[in-house]
């Protein structure tokens, strides 16, 4: 097993739940994409550079799938918290994740990729 994947399943719940629902359909969303762990979390790198990464933020209750490139998105659902370069999608719960949210900012953020 990937460090991303052990690191992934050694979550406690819900948060293990919603880890591998983001990395299965990410998986799925990107083909193309290549998931490593790197700076302690998931990381998926598209063409060989960091793309967007799953957190867990234990104090605060939730699962951040943060996009690197994220000063380039638009949508209305990313939460940036003061980041200047990083936004992201937050989920506190399995059944939060909006998967044509999560598609469309997917398909955004790897046209911006570049």
């Amino acid at each position: 097993m990937k460090p991303a994947e052990v690191y992934i399943i050694n979550q406690s719940e819900p948060y293990r739940t919603i880890l591998i629902e983001l990395k299965s359909f990410i998986e799925v969303a990107l083909p193309e994409v290549e998931l490593l762990f790197k700076y302690k979390c998931p990381f998926f790198y598209y063409k060989n550079k960091p793309f967007c990464y799953l957190n867990v933020s234990l104090s605060k209750r939730y699962v951040d799938v943060g996009f690197i490139k994220g000063y380039k998105l638009t949508h209305n659902y990313l939460v940036s918290d003061n980041r200047s370069i990083v936004k992201s999608l937050r989920y506190f719960s399995e059944n939060e994740i909006d998967f044509n949210v999560l598609k469309e900012v997917l398909v955004e953020a790897k046209e911006n990729a570049n």
